[in-house]
């Protein structure tokens, strides 16, 4: 048995101490995180990924330089944790945005129960389609290295044991959402206007002739619309959703346009 230099035990604890602090921030936020995050991927992958961001942001971190006592030590967790979800919550309001696009797209274009559930969330396949390929499009872009980047410069804007202030964490959040929001009804407003379109020309139709089944007859047309927005629409889509998503990791304290 190897006996360790009584010099090294009180080091050996810090920098324990340190790592733990760190990986309740970190998983906090790997549970809610894009792609690394969902709900599909095992329990133990999402711990191993949260072992190895931790691993990664650690050394880029200012340690502790005494250990708290219980009281504390309570408030630490709890503060590093509502810290980690609050991150990793507005990461996650990115794929919101794209499954409320789907669910807008598929309702105004009649695509709404086409295949059915196709995901473990409850949203459209159009939805599901548009998800699925943002986050392998934001994985293409590196989002691993943009995560431990957001996670690094998160000790700057939130120091360790610091709390934010409930006031302008409640206000940020409410920013976040109506940017979600904001950019789910621009992504999708191509089919709301196809949509839109859509319905003006058949109540013209049906009141110029009213025997005409013109439901029967547009079915079809706004159908094929929607599946053609969608083919030619989901590049731009996923290039300004990717865009918006890289700004924010970038500097997720600036005010949504």
């Amino acid at each position: 048995m190897i006996a360790l230099p009584p010099e090294l035990l009180p080091q050996l604890g810090e920098g324990l101490w340190h790592l733990f602090t760190v990986f309740l921030r970190v998983s906090a936020m790997v549970s809610l995180l894009p792609a690394f995050g969902e709900r599909s991927i095992p329990t133990r992958v999402r711990f191993g990924i949260a072992v190895a961001f931790t691993m990664i942001v650690t050394p880029a971190v200012p340690a502790l330089f005494a250990q708290p006592n219980l009281l504390a030590m309570v408030r630490l967790v709890l503060t590093e944790v509502l810290i980690g979800m609050a991150l990793g919550l507005s990461l996650r309001l990115f794929v919101l945005a794209l499954q409320t696009t789907g669910s807008i797209a598929a309702q105004a274009t009649s695509l709404s129960q086409i295949l059915g559930p196709a995901a473990a969330d409850p949203v459209p396949a159009m939805g599901h389609l548009l998800t699925l390929a943002g986050l392998t499009v934001a994985v293409l872009l590196g989002l691993h290295v943009r995560v431990a980047q957001f996670l690094i410069h998160s000790y700057t804007f939130f120091p360790i044991g610091t709390a934010p202030l409930a006031q302008g964490l409640s206000q940020w959040g409410v920013q976040q959402i109506a940017r979600s929001f904001g950019l789910a009804f621009a992504l999708a407003m191509p089919f709301v206007i196809a949509s839109l379109i859509y319905n003006l020309a058949l109540g013209v139709i049906n009141r110029a002739m009213p025997q005409l089944m013109v439901a029967f007859v547009g079915a079809p047309a706004i159908t094929f619309a929607g599946l053609f927005l969608l083919f030619a629409g989901a590049p731009l889509i996923l290039s300004v959703w990717s865009d918006a998503l890289i700004t924010f990791i970038l500097n997720p304290l600036e005010p949504p346009r």
